[in-house]
């Protein structure tokens, strides 16, 4: 069964519909249309002390990090991260992003300068995440660590604890 349908009816989500992108990652319809995002704040910039390194799942030579500081629920829904890409070089980039989970998307609010302060994004959508090279990072986290089918975490504390440790993705659904 493909894992997206398998996720979508696992958490009851039958009667929504799922749907397909290019890439074969599941979009959930949007069961609230009049939800509106809440504010955002930027966060501090990343230390090192921070930073909770995660798999994506596939082979790459750049590591993965969350600043663990910056990782916040908001009261909309969505999950608020600082990701911090590191090439083996050493060079980083440093976005602030958001994941909603309800609908399978994604947004980046803004880009990382090395003095710690931020660069708004000029385009700033809610886009679906695709699971390609460049989203296979945010398809990571939001599918095997941050959001339980269109569930969000419950709040911060339940946010760190899910990003330490990575889903059992070959065990059914209910067993998690």
């Amino acid at each position: 069964m493909n894992p997206t349908l398998q996720r979508c009816l696992g958490a009851g989500l039958a009667a929504l519909a799922c749907l397909s992108t290019p890439a074969g990652a599941g979009l959930l319809v949007d069961a609230d249309p009049d939800w509106q995002e809440g504010a955002v704040e930027m966060p501090a910039a990343p230390q090192a002390s921070g930073l909770r390194a995660f798999d994506i799942g596939t082979p790459s030579p750049n590591a993965f990090f969350v600043d663990e500081r910056s990782l916040s629920v908001g009261a909309d829904g969505v999950v608020r991260y600082t990701l911090i890409v590191r090439t083996p070089g050493g060079a980083e980039n440093v976005t602030f992003e958001g994941i909603r989970c309800a609908t399978g998307e994604r947004r980046l609010y803004a880009s990382g300068r090395k003095d710690g302060s931020w660069v708004p994004m000029k385009n700033s959508a809610w886009q679906p995440i695709a699971d390609n090279t460049y989203n296979r990072p945010r398809a990571a986290l939001a599918h095997d660590y941050l959001c339980d089918g269109p569930a969000a975490p419950r709040d911060r504390e339940h946010a760190l604890q899910l990003l330490q440790q990575r889903r059992d993705l070959t065990r059914p659904f209910g067993d998690r």
